[in-house]
């Protein structure tokens, strides 16, 4: 967290059943924002990272109709808030049952996620690689 503040990166978070401690850290140390990864959290604390300039990150978890948490949050944050990810190798989404996930899959994941919000899949993909340029402009934009 330190490098992060006095380089001003972004920093990228792995959060799982800890949301409030890594709140409380970053409130400490105030860097610039960044991805809180395969987030699993509340509205509240949903909330919170985004306050701190976070944007949340959604993959294979969601694409299980019983994570009914994660699916509102996913479609009802705003779009500029969210990103896509696999968590690859783990986190594997429904279709897989239990095997190894892979990159490949941000795409159907993508596709879920745009049903739920009523959106086509190509606006989505475009919204949240936007996203995803805005916390980590160095990544490239992918045409095709």
């Amino acid at each position: 967290m330190k490098i992060a503040r006095d380089f001003d990166l972004p920093v990228l978070l792995h959060i799982r059943r800890a949301q409030d401690a890594v709140l409380k850290l970053l409130r400490r140390w105030r860097v610039r924002g960044g991805i809180a990864h395969a987030f699993n959290g509340s509205r509240q604390q949903a909330e919170q990272f985004i306050e701190l300039g976070f944007k949340l990150g959604f993959g294979g978890t969601l694409t299980f109709s019983r994570a009914t948490r994660i699916r509102e949050l996913a479609t009802s944050l705003p779009l500029e808030c969210i990103v896509l990810e696999t968590d690859a190798p783990d986190i594997p989404p429904s279709w897989l049952d239990r095997r190894r996930n892979a990159p490949a899959e941000v795409a159907t994941i993508g596709a879920v996620v745009a049903e739920l919000r009523g959106l086509s899949p190509v606006a989505l993909a475009a919204a949240t690689s936007a996203n995803a340029r805005a916390v980590l402009p160095g990544l490239p934009a992918i045409v095709g």
